[in-house]
């Protein structure tokens, strides 16, 4: 294969996320003032930020930029920045950061074209923009917040037919159980074995626990890769539970 062409035969959807060059970014101002972002930009106007097969994860604290960054990518990916498919996904008012007006998505011709954007709190106008299309598909709207994020697991994003494409996750952790969490965490393994490229913003050290899989700690100090056992999130809730008391006592006083 000629050394200038791998990029043609690589099937990932988002082989690189880059800046366009007139993007007006105010370097001041939310949300490129957040520490990860304005890391994320910089090397997107540089280079390109590269994300590589399989699955990563984007870890931190509320505020860190997570979803920010992830609902850019989605967005820059032509997926609805409310969430939904490559096919359309509903909207209400938009609400999202201009990241993904200020960023393209570097690909294969011959990359998967499918995608899906799972995010949590907007994922109602998905359910009324495909309840609205008809179907034998039963109402989302009628499940739980768990139930529904699970039947979107076995109907798209885990379902044999996709068998390659981009799947853009934001915190799918706050709808589920701790059995359904390892539920996903099992279905994560199998969309990366089919091809599948995630990117996912979580909370969640079971998530994150993927074998495998990049991690990407977000904070003060912008984003740095990390194992899963140096993360700050792991470790303070593995303090938590071998040890609630020491930590109540300074909560509840």
């Amino acid at each position: 294969m000629a050394g200038g062409d791998e990029w043609l035969h690589d099937p990932r959807p988002v082989q690189r996320v880059k800046l366009f060059r007139d993007a007006p970014v105010d370097r001041s101002a939310w949300p490129a003032n957040v520490p990860a972002v304005a890391q994320f930009l910089e090397v997107a106007g540089r280079d390109g930020w590269e994300f590589g097969p399989g699955v990563t994860f984007l870890v931190g604290e509320n505020g860190s930029g997570k979803s920010t960054l992830i609902e850019g990518i989605a967005e820059a990916a032509g997926l609805p920045a409310e969430g939904g498919s490559t096919n359309g996904g509903g909207e209400t008012r938009r609400t999202e950061s201009p990241l993904g007006e200020w960023l393209r998505i570097e690909r294969s011709p011959r990359a998967p074209r499918w995608g899906f954007f799972l995010r949590a709190e907007t994922m109602h106008s998905y359910y009324s923009w495909r309840e609205d299309l008809g179907g034998p598909a039963p109402s989302l709207h009628t499940m739980s917040h768990g139930e529904s994020f699970n039947a979107l697991l076995d109907e798209t994003l885990d379902h044999p037919r996709y068998v390659a494409g981009l799947a853009c996750l934001d915190e799918p952790e706050a709808a589920l159980s701790f059995s359904s969490t390892l539920r996903w965490l099992a279905s994560l393994d199998r969309m990366r074995s089919r091809g599948t490229q995630v990117i996912c913003a979580t909370h969640s050290p079971v998530l994150a626990a993927l074998p495998g899989a990049t991690i990407l700690e977000l904070g003060d100090w912008g984003i740095r890769e990390s194992s899963w056992e140096d993360l700050e999130l792991v470790r303070l809730q593995r303090g938590f539970l071998e040890s609630p008391g020491r930590y109540l006592r300074h909560l509840l006083e």
